[in-house]
């Protein structure tokens, strides 16, 4: 399938979804401290999208899967050993060396706008904040490839590379993709040299991608937890995430998920 391609009116629309979904992670992410419950987050997620006018994108996605239910939360919240989807619950509270990633993903005038952070609770130990550092450079290498004339492969090509001298696990079962009118667009952009590049898509002006390594302290290997969503590492090794939503233009790759001051 073709890679949409967004018009001025689109790009409009689409910087507005972004800016409501990068000023709701912002806020979101203050709330993080020991003792808080991923359900109390998850609530204040659905009241700050409530106050834009926005609706989460994520509340009521179906599965595809036989027998799940729709997703039942407004953001996923996933902690610790969950790489993503995590359901916000009253039973999961924050702990001191805990960490927790903050997936926002918001529809507004018919764009969505996404983006993912993993937020430190507390000290974390050395290790787990040097996997933190690395995957959020690791997506900023990746950004910096998304360039008009590149193709797809380079900023998979970039996201590998940088985590290679890591020995971090690279997750295979989830991608980074496009994103607009609806949360999944095409491309599928693996953090992972998954062919060569050559047989990629080559990257034009007007293309809005999600760019989000997820990266596992331990293996790349996942599974989904009872819930049906869930997507834990198989190991049980702590995973990170962040994702930025990213506009590609003649002039280079404009970050769109940037929140308001």
């Amino acid at each position: 399938m073709a890679i949409p391609i967004k018009n001025k009116d689109a790009i409009a629309r689409m910087r507005e979804s972004c800016a409501i979904a990068a000023t709701v992670l912002h806020r979101l992410k203050q709330a993080v401290q020991p003792g808080i419950s991923t359900f109390d987050l998850d609530d204040l997620a659905r009241k700050y999208i409530e106050e834009y006018g926005a609706k989460s994108a994520c509340y009521g996605y179906p599965s595809h899967s036989r027998g799940v239910r729709p997703f039942p939360a407004y953001a996923c919240i996933s902690v610790n050993e969950e790489v993503v989807h995590g359901i916000g619950s009253f039973k999961r509270i924050l702990r001191d060396g805990d960490v927790v990633t903050l997936d926002i993903c918001v529809t507004y005038n018919g764009y969505v706008g996404d983006n993912a952070y993993t937020v430190p609770v507390g000290a974390v130990s050395p290790e787990v904040a040097k996997l933190l550092r690395v995957t959020e450079e690791a997506r900023a290498a990746g950004i910096a490839q998304a360039k008009v004339g590149n193709r797809i492969g380079d900023i998979s090509e970039a996201v590998q590379n940088h985590i290679a001298p890591h020995r971090y696990g690279i997750v295979r079962d989830m991608v980074g993709h496009g994103v607009g009118a609806s949360m999944h667009e095409e491309p599928q952009i693996p953090n992972f040299i998954e062919r060569k590049k050559s047989k990629t898509d080559v990257i034009k002006p007007g293309m809005t991608l999600a760019i989000e390594p997820m990266i596992n302290l331990g293996s790349w290997r996942t599974k989904t937890a009872e819930d049906g969503w869930t997507i834990v590492t198989a190991d049980g090794s702590p995973s990170t995430h962040f994702e930025h939503t990213v506009l590609t233009t003649d002039q280079g790759p404009e970050i769109l998920t940037v929140p308001r001051p």
